[in-house]
């Protein structure tokens, strides 16, 4: 974002305000409401979106990576309970089952 902002600055001569905005518009994905006048501005503007939107990405995955983490290996440990569980009622199931039933069993 500082490379950004201080870049259009220089290149458009636009205020820090506004090189701001158009950098924090351009990393979030919302679009910008300026377009940068000069064709060097351009490609800036166009070289700074790849790389804001991708350290956005990266801030974003550093900060909820380890609770996403946390939440599969809790959603894993609860299926491979249940799991489980169903296993051992289907056994106990079988157990119990009376062999001089009339039942017929269909697999």
């Amino acid at each position: 974002m500082i490379v950004g902002t201080e870049g259009l600055h220089m290149i458009e001569g636009w205020s820090y305000i506004d090189s701001v905005y158009f950098m924090s518009l351009l990393a979030t994905t919302q679009g910008p409401t300026e377009i940068p006048r000069t064709d060097t501005g351009k490609i800036f503007a166009s070289i700074m979106a790849f790389v804001s939107v991708g350290a956005a990405l990266s801030s974003a995955a550093f900060i909820f990576g380890p609770a996403f983490g946390k939440l599969m290996k809790e959603g894993i440990f609860f299926i491979e309970k249940e799991e489980r569980r169903m296993l051992h009622r289907g056994r106990h199931e079988e157990r119990t089952r009376d062999p001089d039933s009339s039942e017929e069993v269909w697999d």
